[in-house]
């Protein structure tokens, strides 16, 4: 009797909404450092991408919970035996470790996630006392506001530099040994044995995250449009 082929092949692990939304999220978190730094009218473009990473944020924390088998939270939130297993180069092959993010991978998506939707709230409440504010920045007392502000453009920013430049460091060095973090997430596949479960991809999951990003964007116009009311 042949033994069953489990050489690697091309395998859905990352669905096109996640990948939509990590490229998505990079940007903004750019446009948001350049015009930032940049100011004056450039600053448009900050609330602007801002806005479009509170959607972005928004829409990750649902689809967490419905998205694609790698994409939701349950299958990449590790119990400490796990991370200690990995960290010591013994996991399991039944973990599968390897095949979406895995346990230091895991470590940089709720920072960053977590990271991200405190720089957004601080930006909603914001005031720099010059030219720009937050929409929200009426609801809270001025000192709240003003603290908000302090940490908007100090410990946030450079918390989310540190984050993203360890998340290059890290793909460069899987790179070096021979693993490419980047294609999969361009393309949604990745190589592996044969019966490694994939991610669900079809119209059906495009569809729900279509809905769940309207769903998020009609939130962002919503907190948005209450700095508009007197």
């Amino acid at each position: 009797m042949a033994a069953p082929d489990l050489s690697p092949r091309p395998t859905r692990i990352w669905d096109l909404p996640t990948r939509l939304f990590h490229w998505a999220l990079a940007a903004s978190i750019v446009v948001c450092f350049v015009s930032g730094k940049i100011g004056g009218n450039a600053m448009e473009w900050h609330f602007k991408a801002g806005y479009v990473a509170f959607g972005l944020i928004a829409f990750r924390l649902a689809w967490g919970l419905v998205g694609g088998r790698w994409s939701r939270f349950v299958n990449f939130i590790y119990a400490p035996g796990t991370v200690l297993r990995y960290l010591k180069g013994r996991s399991r092959p039944e973990e599968m470790i390897e095949v979406g993010h895995n346990p230091l991978g895991s470590f940089s998506v709720f920072a960053l996630l977590g990271i991200v939707s405190i720089q957004v709230a601080t930006g909603l409440v914001a005031d720099d006392e010059i030219a720009n504010t937050g929409p929200l920045w009426r609801f809270v007392e001025s000192e709240t506001a003003l603290d908000a502000t302090s940490w908007h453009k100090g410990p946030g920013q450079w918390i989310i530099i540190a984050l993203v430049s360890l998340h290059i460091a890290s793909i460069v060095f899987h790179r070096l040994r021979g693993h490419n973090l980047v294609l999969p997430m361009l393309t949604g596949d990745k190589p592996l044995p044969a019966g490694t479960p994939a991610s669900a991809d079809g119209w059906s999951q495009r569809l729900l995250a279509l809905v769940l990003g309207a769903a998020a964007w009609a939130l962002v116009s919503w907190v948005v449009s209450l700095g508009a009311l007197n």
